[in-house]
């Protein structure tokens, strides 16, 4: 009966965990060795720019903003006879 609690919980974990390990690797904002955070205020708009625009934003970018689009279709346009 727990196990789906735990499920649950791990998914949420895991989640957590993969945006944690994104930010600490690749947000030009987060300098984790001595050297980066000794460079001062670095104005690199490029890499804050591939950051914000990953390939998931782009993906979703492109859709149309609809949860269920046949169900909006069915009930928005008629079918022509």
């Amino acid at each position: 009966q727990v196990y789906p609690i735990f499920a649950a919980t791990g998914v949420a974990v895991s989640i957590c965990a993969m945006q944690l390990i994104r930010n600490i690797t690749t947000n030009p904002e987060v300098r984790v060795t001595k050297e980066n955070r000794a460079a001062g205020i670095q104005e690199n708009f490029d890499e804050g720019k591939r950051y914000s625009q990953h390939g998931f934003r782009k993906f979703i970018d492109r859709q149309r903003p609809e949860i269920m689009p046949a169900i909006n279709n069915f009930f928005s346009d008629p079918p022509k006879y």
